[in-house]
């Protein structure tokens, strides 16, 4: 490198300042290389070809596919919630089973339901149907 700067000089002073900038550039790589080599062994000498393996099966389970962890926490949410509303939804078949078979069996219990529900009457009735608000 030394060689090239005398080519291009063209007088001494020039030769001695592009040689010694050369130098101090020189001297700015070697730390730099020996600042990454000494990070290197403080921080990642502890890195092997299996721990990098094992990196990369962890990151694309977590990022990549349909069976990374974000979705699958959305699906077991969903899946959650479903049975909460089957739940809820046996409890109303429980319920009306027994309005069914309480309607089947009692004929008060049907002329209730049907002046409550459809506003049926007798002949000599008359029915007031008051709304609230």
């Amino acid at each position: 490198m030394i060689y090239l700067t005398i080519l291009f000089c063209i007088n001494a002073t020039d030769c001695q300042t592009k040689s010694i900038t050369l130098q101090k550039k020189q001297t700015m790589l070697d730390l730099k290389k020996t600042k990454l080599i000494d990070f290197y062994y403080k921080y990642l000498s502890w890195i092997n070809k299996y721990v990098l393996v094992t990196l990369g099966c962890f990151i694309l389970m977590c990022l990549d596919s349909d069976c990374n962890l974000y979705k699958r926490y959305k699906y077991d949410e969903r899946i959650r919630s479903l049975h909460k509303q089957i739940k809820f939804y046996q409890k109303e078949i429980d319920t009306s089973r027994k309005k069914l078979e309480e309607l089947r069996t009692d004929k008060e219990g049907l002329e209730r339901f049907a002046r409550e529900e459809y506003y049926m009457k007798r002949a000599n009735e008359d029915v007031y149907i008051i709304e609230e608000n």
